[in-house]
């Protein structure tokens, strides 16, 4: 049996309802047709919003969306983006499938989008390929109130009122898609560009630099050395990848008991890699003034067959469900550094929390993941500890547990378990350290580690009511099926 113990008397972080933020790119069919279908489409739709899309994402608390990329963040020239649609250019978007994007979901579409989600927006700017006084445009037409020609220009579109922005990056992946720049030169670059990055009125703007690729320590250390006091947190981007190469990633749906554990193995150096830039960030910021914002992460397979290779739209399984548990119990136990994180992508991209067919929709396993953590939003993250033994197959073993706890402002504890063995079953019996629960709600999200929802099965994985737990004098006792995640609930 295994011992798991949670102090209550030891309250963490706050565990910031931003770390459950979401990624929409103009890539695929992520914007168009995923969350966006147009005034004329007979998907019923809100102001061009799909209605189900949107009410999906409300009901798992979507607290903030980065838009609009990704690598096409820095190709975008947004007033391109804005006016009378059919007076809007045209253009090939050539990272992502070669498909000519329309411009017809721009800026005031985003914050009509966020407005309905009663989301925070999260404008990536266009460094890469734009001038800073495009980027200083922007701001201004998005939240200057007063007497300006971008304010005057966001009228004559149709609003009179600034918009509230509270995060704006600063470039994205300028170490590749966005310039293939040397660390010392984006440092410098940010330095300029963020200059015009204004804060006007009561609308202050959270300036988020260009933060490394997975373990390039020298790339964090060298832009908080050089522009540390000009931002408020630097990204991190970290995919999951099980294939040996970017080419060969292997599928979304069928893999061995090897490539599960594979898969779950480099999800697991998350971890490190927020400890490790974390350190860099404190060294140089030792007030904890800088944060870091994990904007791009999850799984990347292959694309699904006959599907276009540059649209990445692939399955979701309980692999996937899983690889979403272990990354968010480390951000909640990371949230002392890590401000925010936003899935990579919300829509038929990536590791995506809701697909698209027509006028169908289906939730993913990883949609259910979310649904089930989202009671650890702006709770206070509790000292915990269980004990685990390495699992697995080949040179990749894991533990065969992963948790994570919280206690929100009505004193309810919410505790996130993951299994993650393939064929065992573990017991494990809780001590509660400071508090005695009197009521317990359980639920579990569990399956055959390939099994997925389909339009054809669109429930065949989700969430319920988990039977097998009970109240101890000391705290609880449950038996955690493999392949599951598990959220409790005490009072």
């Amino acid at each position: 049996m295994a011992k798991y113990v949670i102090n209550t008397l030891n309250k963490k972080s706050k565990i910031s309802k931003e770390i459950y933020g979401h990624f929409s790119e103009h890539l695929g069919r992520c914007i168009y047709e995923g969350l966006y279908v147009g005034d004329d489409s007979p998907i019923p739709n809100t102001n061009g919003m799909r209605n189900d899309v949107v009410e999906a994402l409300k009901n798992i608390k979507i607290p903030v969306l980065r838009w609009p990329g990704g690598c096409f963040a820095d190709e975008y020239h947004w007033m391109d983006g804005i006016g009378p649609k059919e007076k809007r250019k045209r253009m090939i978007n050539t990272h992502w499938g070669g498909v000519v994007e329309d411009n017809s979901f721009g800026t005031d579409e985003f914050m009509e989008l966020c407005r309905q989600l009663e989301c925070e927006p999260y404008v990536n700017g266009n460094l890469g390929s734009g001038s800073v006084q495009e980027m200083q445009d922007w701001v201004e037409y998005m939240t200057f109130d007063g007497v300006s020609p971008m304010a005057e220009l966001r009228e004559k579109n149709g609003r009179k009122e600034p918009y509230r922005l509270k995060y704006f990056g600063i470039g994205n992946e300028n170490w590749g898609c966005g310039g293939n720049m040397r660390a010392e030169f984006y440092a410098d670059m940010y330095r300029r560009y963020q200059t015009y990055v204004r804060s006007f009125g009561e609308n202050k703007i959270y300036k988020i630099a260009c933060g490394p690729n997975s373990g390039d320590y020298n790339w964090t250390e060298t832009l908080v050395k050089l522009a540390g006091r000009f931002m408020d947190a630097l990204t991190l981007h970290y995919y999951t990848v099980t294939g040996p190469t970017w080419d060969a990633k292997g599928s979304a749906t069928k893999f061995t008991e090897d490539e599960w554990y594979t898969t779950l193995f480099k999800t697991l150096r998350m971890d490190e890699l927020v400890t490790r830039h974390s350190e860099i960030i404190k060294r140089y910021a030792p007030d904890n003034n800088i944060g870091l914002i994990v904007d791009e992460w999850g799984t990347w397979h292959d694309v699904e067959p006959g599907t276009n290779p540059g649209f990445l739209y692939q399955q979701n399984t309980m692999r996937d469900a899983l690889v979403a548990g272990i990354n968010l119990n480390i951000f909640n136990k990371h949230s002392d550094t890590v401000v925010m994180a936003n899935i990579a992508q919300t829509v038929n991209v990536l590791q995506a929390v809701v697909l698209t067919e027509g006028e169908k929709m289906l939730l993913t396993p990883t949609y259910h993941v979310f649904e089930m953590y989202k009671e650890h939003q702006d709770a206070q993250l509790l000292d915990s500890y269980i004990e685990t033994q390495m699992i697995g197959t080949g040179k990749n073993s894991v533990p065969n547990l992963h948790e994570s706890v919280s206690i929100n402002s009505e004193g309810k504890i919410h505790i996130t378990l993951c299994n993650l063995s393939i064929n065992e079953s573990y017991k494990i019996e809780t001590e509660i350290v400071g508090k005695k629960a009197n009521n317990i709600k359980a639920r579990i999200l569990t399956g055959q580690m390939e099994e997925h929802n389909t339009f054809d099965a669109p429930e065949m994985v989700k969430p319920k009511d988990f039977a097998n737990i009970s109240l101890t004098q000391e705290g609880l006792t449950l038996e955690i099926p493999p392949v599951s995640v598990i959220g409790i609930t005490l009072e």
